[in-house]
């Protein structure tokens, strides 16, 4: 390992200092990180403390000019397609658990090719992959046969699946994969084993590089975030702006992607350890934007109507819609096993009706994988 890593950087900073550090920030560094005109990962902090509750209205105002600025008023439009539940992991607070009795599914190519059919129909041009992690079900060989059946119907492909190796996603780019999600769960190393007792998502350095092998290969787009809920909200939402910082820097050719999954209820009733509410969840985002003017902030359906409606002029500039979070869900089979609840049940139409009401464009597709050569 190189002193280049991320997990170097990581492994520099002490999280209880951090967490420390966080909640002795004062109403005076807040507004000094609200005065600023290029935040710090200090002024990151300060606007993610409880310091900065008395200012989510400045907050709001300022992240509202910054995303128009750079974005215009638009939300770019996506739908996940689930291609399996089968998964080699434990994860304590997945409905995919290896450990929990379900029936796995894995579509085959005709049975893909349904679900897009229904997913087209709907408008979508931007396709997001989602697999449990098993190698030898849903690993690099099914993604790459799977790639090859969907490339000539979507314009953008996105995959939120187990970490490869760089090699690997090298060959999926050239299948035209656009963005890769991977998301660390929580960057308490000392924790994470706890919530990742078995399989390959276990070993926390390999899934903390995984960013490292996919800039390395050249890939468009990076996601990255933590599940809210795990650990303390703040601490990991400030070692995400930290992996930010430091990916922007090293691999700044590849743009970025923050995402804010809150636990939901799933099968196992795993409860979240540390409850975000909505205002906190409202200040984590605008102060992301406030940070960071140019990273895409992506909100699901796990949220409710009334949050996403809201927070859609306060910094978010990507939004899911008629989301189905089982494999096979939009055409060929019926509620077999959710990953997580569906909290905004909305239609893309009506999804997209409400964009437009706000005096926003709904952006269906904003990129064309031919652009990529």
């Amino acid at each position: 390992m190189t002193n280049n890593t991320f997990d170097q950087v990581h492994a520099s900073h002490n999280w209880e200092e951090i967490r420390q550090s966080i909640y002795s920030k004062t109403e005076s560094d807040v507004e000094q990180a609200l005065n600023s005109h290029n935040a710090t990962l200090e002024d990151f902090k300060a606007l993610i403390s409880p310091a900065a509750e008395p200012y989510l209205e400045q907050m709001a105002a300022k992240s509202r000019a910054i995303t128009q600025q750079r974005f215009g008023k638009t939300i770019q439009m996506y739908i996940p397609l689930y291609l399996s539940n089968a998964c080699a992991n434990a994860c304590v607070y997945c409905g995919f658990s290896h450990d929990n009795d379900i029936k796995r599914i894995t579509l085959n190519k005709e049975q893909v090719l349904e679900e897009i059919k229904v997913i087209k129909d709907m408008g979508f041009e931007h396709l997001l992959l989602v697999t449990g992690e098993h190698p030898a079900d849903c690993g690099f060989e099914y993604l790459k046969e799977i790639m090859e059946v969907i490339r000539p119907h979507f314009s953008l492909i996105s995959i939120e699946v187990q970490p490869m190796l760089q090699e690997h996603y090298e060959q999926l780019i050239e299948l035209g994969l656009h963005t890769v999600y991977v998301y660390q769960e929580t960057y308490n190393r000392e924790k994470y084993k706890s919530y990742h007792p078995k399989g390959k998502k276990s070993d926390f350095s390999y899934r903390l590089e995984t960013s490292e092998r996919l800039g390395k290969a050249g890939i468009h787009k990076i996601g990255i975030g933590c599940l809210l809920g795990l650990e303390d909200w703040r601490t990991d939402s400030f070692f995400t702006a930290l992996h930010l910082d430091y990916l922007e820097k090293t691999y700044w050719r590849t743009k970025y992607s923050i995402s804010f999954p809150r636990l939901r209820p799933h099968t196992g009733a795993f409860q979240p350890n540390h409850e975000v509410n909505d205002r906190q969840l409202a200040q984590l985002i605008m102060a992301y934007r406030i940070f960071n003017p140019d990273v895409d902030l992506s909100l699901s359906t796990r949220e409710s109507k009334v949050f996403r409606d809201n927070m859609l002029q306060l910094g978010v500039t990507a939004m899911s819609a008629g989301s189905k979070t089982e494999p096979g869900g939009y055409a060929v089979y019926n509620k077999a096993l959710e990953q997580f609840s569906v909290a905004d049940d909305r239609s893309p139409d009506e999804i997209s009706r409400m964009i437009q009401s706000k005096g926003y464009e709904t952006v269906w597709k904003d990129w064309d994988s031919g652009m990529m050569g």
